[in-house]
């Protein structure tokens, strides 16, 4: 069974929905500490998840002037609708019983 529901994902983020976050919060290109405020990550949490981010392809540096700012990219826009979409069906629980299944 699961343990803390699907419907209050803020009691224990995953790293799955840290991820949908951060790239909800950069769709429009934002500074790392926005982001890192928003988000609610230390410093070393958001350079990890950043490295890991522009790797994948899901977010993007941009220089402005002396600044750094970060966008989600079409395939991180991408990920957000999936992850969505994802959430979506297991927040169904009670029509599909996946409340009664073991994982």
């Amino acid at each position: 069974m699961i343990r803390g529901g699907w419907k209050n994902p803020l009691k224990r983020r995953d790293q799955l929905y840290i991820i949908a976050e951060i790239l909800a919060i950069a769709k429009k290109g934002v500074l790392k500490t926005q982001i890192m405020y928003r988000a609610n990550l230390s410093f070393t949490q958001l350079n990890d998840y950043l490295g890991l981010l522009l790797e994948m392809g899901l977010i993007e540096a941009i220089n402005k002037g002396e600044k750094i700012h970060y966008r989600t990219t079409e395939k991180g826009l991408h990920f957000i609708q999936d992850y969505k979409k994802i959430t979506s069906l297991l927040n169904r629980e009670g029509e599909w019983g996946i409340s009664q299944w073991r994982f």
